[in-house]
């Protein structure tokens, strides 16, 4: 199952227990659903336990059973009795004769409980949520413009910043920042889907940690390595012009132990000496070297 479906199965364990949020969730699954007018109501869906919820939360908020009904992968849900279509269109407030386009009931939306049913709803029909680990993308999607809007206005109020756009003639509400996905799938009611974009997150930033250091180690490294190697070229120099045997003991010894160890570090090759040196004072013997190759 995607994460998406994971989310989804999440929302319907909520039980419905009362009228008032089994009509608003009802509401907002007819207006971010397939299709909705009063010739017929058809809803389709893939997750399984959607369509398990489906029956019950309409014969809870409208005392309706469907008309047809078509399991499968995707399994249909069809009403297309005109005097079905049309108590459950008087039941979320809406008039054909008053109204040419669907819109938001606020006056089933006053309790917080109701909101959050309403979205919940919306998200099951028209929402989808994408694989934290892949990247941040949740949105609600729906034919009805007016409806896009004034959910829009209702997840201000709520405190949400979503993003509106069109795609292929749809509405879309969608967020693409991680805060907001994991508050908002906490506050629909699935805090397994809102803990799992903030394992997700987490996840991410160590491994963007570890690749940072891997890539400071390896620039480090390849500075040493590029550093000691200038250095024995230096000293194969002074050897080739015969200057070597003529240095100071001190900077023929530190020749030597470069020599001896070309893929040690300043700290490495300073705690090789008797007594140590301190880096300081290796990294002006190994650059005095140098210095003389090149005169």
């Amino acid at each position: 199952m995607s994460f998406s479906s994971d989310a989804k199965s999440e929302l319907c364990r909520d039980k419905l227990l009362r009228k008032c949020c089994a009509l608003a969730e009802a509401s907002g699954v007819l207006l971010y659903c397939n299709s909705v007018s009063l010739e017929q109501i058809k809803i389709v869906t893939e997750s399984p336990d959607f369509a398990l919820r489906l029956p019950r939360l309409f014969y809870k908020a409208f005392k309706l059973e469907f008309d047809e009904i078509q399991e499968g992968v995707k399994s249909s849900f069809v009403l297309n009795d005109p005097a079905k279509t049309a108590r459950i269109f008087e039941s979320i407030g809406y008039s054909p004769a008053e109204s040419i386009s669907l819109h938001v009931n606020y006056g089933l939306l006053e309790k917080d409980c109701c909101r959050t049913a309403f979205l919940r709803g919306a998200f099951l029909t028209g929402g989808s949520v994408t694989d934290p680990a892949k990247r941040y993308h949740l949105e609600l999607a729906t034919n009805h413009h007016k409806v896009s809007r004034e959910t829009n206005s209702l997840l201000l109020d709520l405190g949400f910043m979503p993003k509106d756009t069109l795609r292929n003639g749809s509405s879309i509400l969608y967020f693409k920042q991680s805060d907001a996905i994991e508050e908002f799938l906490a506050w629909l009611g699935a805090p397994l889907a809102s803990m799992g974009v903030m394992e997700a997150k987490i996840e991410k930033s160590m491994k963007n940690k570890i690749n940072r250091i891997v890539n400071c180690d390896n620039a480090n490294t390849s500075k040493v390595v590029e550093a000691a190697q200038t250095q024995i070229t230096a000293i194969r120099t002074l050897r080739e012009r015969a200057i070597f045997d003529s240095l100071p003991e001190k900077l023929r010894q530190t020749a030597l132990l470069r020599e001896e160890n070309p893929e040690a570090n300043l700290n490495e090759l300073a705690m090789l000496f008797d007594p140590p040196l301190t880096k300081s004072a290796l990294n002006h013997r190994l650059r005095k070297l140098v210095e003389l190759a090149a005169e």
